[in-house]
């Protein structure tokens, strides 16, 4: 696997929970290589738009500490384009569910 986590490959995205009110949007599962999966991956609205916040576990002075993370910024964005991308079209393919719906 290179530095960079140009070779590492995201083989799944599955949008867990889709939330259409308040900042939190979506959580997802993120599975790499078919091996290892990532699981509460939170999709965020903040003042500067859409983010990823990796799963977290609140420590005894009140701080959230991520539990697991990307430890470079290349690794992070290859994650949250896949989250972003996989949100997407959920909210498509929901969207197209509520449109037949109504017919």
């Amino acid at each position: 696997m290179g530095e960079g986590g140009d070779d590492m490959i995201i083989t799944d995205v599955r949008v867990r929970k889709i939330n259409s009110e308040g900042k939190m949007k979506a959580i997802v599962s993120v599975t790499f290589e078919d091996c290892f999966v990532v699981h509460d991956i939170k999709i965020i609205e903040g003042q500067n738009g859409l983010f990823i916040a990796m799963p977290s576990r609140k420590m005894p002075d009140g701080e959230f500490k991520d539990i697991a993370h990307p430890i470079n910024s290349e690794t992070r964005n290859l994650v949250a384009e896949a989250v972003f991308k996989a949100y997407e079209l959920k909210l498509e393919e929901d969207g197209e569910e509520v449109a037949e719906a109504l017919l």
